[in-house]
């Protein structure tokens, strides 16, 4: 018996319902994850407010009072302004809003550290509101997906707990970036390499310090964009090279007219600065400084004399003479040279076969390498490349498992940017939910599809998230370096040794950030 034609149609509106390239089953639970993750960060209004809170309002006042020809000389402020001209004109447009609000949100020289409760609400509202270029992002990149799929990259990207501390606490715009950052990804998955890379040359003039992924892009965007014969390829390549000069011209052409190009390099490449932002960052460095310093106690221990180093680590070079005491001196030059170095087993992959698929790897790779070996790194540009490796962690359980560590690491790492008593319970509460939801996700996730489930796989028969047994010692060890910053260090030692906790959650994170790299090089290797 035929079926009739009003149970055709059902059938018919059900197939294209179920079909990934639909957005009918999802799109009311994303506006509601999203809504969710706002409802969180209004909560956090009132919380804890670094330095970089009084930056971003000194920023608003300047580009509000000065001239452009004034912006990157100004300093009224000891906050100036270091960002690219897009940013500086994005705090601009902010400044118009923020000037209705509250007229002395936007006094340069009577404003400073101006507290009021008109500006912290006014601040943080704009950092919720340019979130939403992340959440448009997210819904591009998994447009296409299978419902289980996007629905588990839409949590762990509008519910990371990194972006939380550093963004609604600590305080940037964040999301903002990596929300036009994913954009290009976007673009460039989808084939649209000409627009993907107008999109990145754009966040290049928002913020200098996603340029590390560079190399990547150009190598990918010649030989993917530029392909199809000599006469073909080259005119390619002069369409993309005026596409990104005429972004370039646009953001730093009205400074080169005012004479301001030097001064704007000048704030924006502050070599000056020392090798790390901060003693507890999380990568190669730590353990050289650790290094360093183990070297110099074990020598003095057995007689040599050891002069001390007449140099901080995060206050810059000076003169000639040298933060470390045994190992040589790290120069620019050389954290250049080996951020290239490292990036390079990618340039060869991306030369010999430039797949789409492969882009957001290629990408977060890069930023994993300037994080690594990086000069003056911050410690919140390890969500350069988390956010990214979000986005592929459920191509396989592998990926799972390793953006599960890699989260913690980075999310660990971060901590201590919230470092007052009443901020613990959040950042401790944020860490375990995402955990949990990291667990359970990928658990539900790998266990309803067609991929078999061994006692090889990392997902159990019983439909448990598991790991090696090296990643469980290494996972349980944060709850020994936790017990020990917060609980065993203060009643056994009291006041001595101030900057131990600081030390091992630095130390600790940096081989977390190592594993991943290498993880990473390796996929990147075997791959096609």
């Amino acid at each position: 018996m035929k079926p009739s034609k009003k149970k055709k149609a059902k059938q018919l509106k059900k197939a294209h319902t179920e079909s990934p390239n639909s957005d009918t089953p999802v799109i009311k639970d994303l506006f509601w994850f999203s809504c969710i993750a706002t409802f969180f960060k209004i909560l956090l209004i009132p919380s804890y407010r670094s330095t970089d809170f009084e930056v971003h309002r000194n920023w608003l006042a300047l580009t509000h009072t000065l001239p452009l020809s004034q912006w990157y000389s100004d300093e009224t402020s000891p906050w100036t302004l270091d960002y690219p001209p897009f940013f500086a004109y994005f705090e601009r447009f902010l400044s118009l809003f923020a000037s209705r609000v509250d007229p002395t949100i936007t006094h340069l020289y009577n404003g400073l550290n101006y507290n009021a409760s008109s500006v912290i609400i006014f601040q943080r509202l704009s950092v919720i509101a340019s979130d939403t270029v992340l959440i448009y992002s997210v819904y591009r990149l998994t447009k296409n997906m299978e419902l289980k799929k996007r629905l588990v990259i839409w949590v762990l990207l509008v519910w990371s707990p990194g972006l939380l501390i550093v963004d609604h606490m600590h305080f940037q715009y964040n999301g903002f970036l990596l929300g036009i950052l994913l954009l290009s990804l976007s673009a460039l998955q989808k084939g649209d390499d000409l627009i993907g890379g107008f999109v990145f040359a754009v966040l290049l003039c928002f913020k200098h310090l996603f340029a590390v992924a560079g190399p990547v892009y150009f190598v990918y965007l010649l030989r993917h964009y530029c392909r199809g014969g000599i006469i073909t390829g080259f005119r390619k390549l002069v369409t993309m090279g005026v596409v990104v000069v005429a972004v370039f011209v646009a953001a730093y052409g009205p400074f080169a007219y005012h004479g301001q190009i030097q001064q704007v390099l000048k704030r924006m490449f502050p070599f000056g600065r020392g090798l790390c932002h901060a003693y507890w960052a999380p990568n190669i460095w730590v353990l050289y400084i650790l290094s360093d310093k183990m070297f110099a106690f074990m020598l003095t221990k057995f007689g040599f004399h050891i002069q001390a180093p007449t140099a901080s680590f995060t206050g810059g070079l000076v003169g000639d003479s040298s933060p470390f005491a045994i190992l040589p001196t790290i120069t620019p030059s050389v954290t250049f040279a080996l951020v290239l170095l490292a990036i390079f087993p990618s340039l060869i992959k991306i030369w010999r076969n430039p797949e789409p698929k492969m882009i957001v790897r290629w990408v977060a790779y890069a930023y994993t390498c300037g994080f690594l070996f990086g000069w003056h790194v911050h410690e919140k540009a390890s969500l350069h490349f988390l956010i990214p490796l979000a986005v592929i962690a459920v191509e396989s359980i592998e990926d799972a498992r390793h953006y599960f560590i890699l989260s913690i690491v980075s999310i660990y790492s971060l901590s201590p940017l919230l470092y007052e008593a009443q901020e613990y319970p959040i950042k401790v509460a944020l860490l375990v939910l995402y955990a949990a939801l990291m667990w359970f996700g990928f658990s539900s996730y790998f266990l309803s599809t067609s991929e078999s489930i061994t006692r090889r796989d990392s997902v159990s028969q019983k439909g448990g998230f598991v790991f090696k047994r090296v990643e469980k010692m290494y996972l349980v060890g944060f709850v020994v370096v936790e017990v020990w910053g917060q609980f065993l260090h203060p009643s056994i030692l009291g006041c001595r040794l101030p900057f131990l906790p600081l030390m091992l959650v630095s130390f600790y994170c940096a081989l977390g950030m190592m594993y991943s790299w290498i993880w990473q090089l390796r996929y990147i290797i075997r791959s096609c």
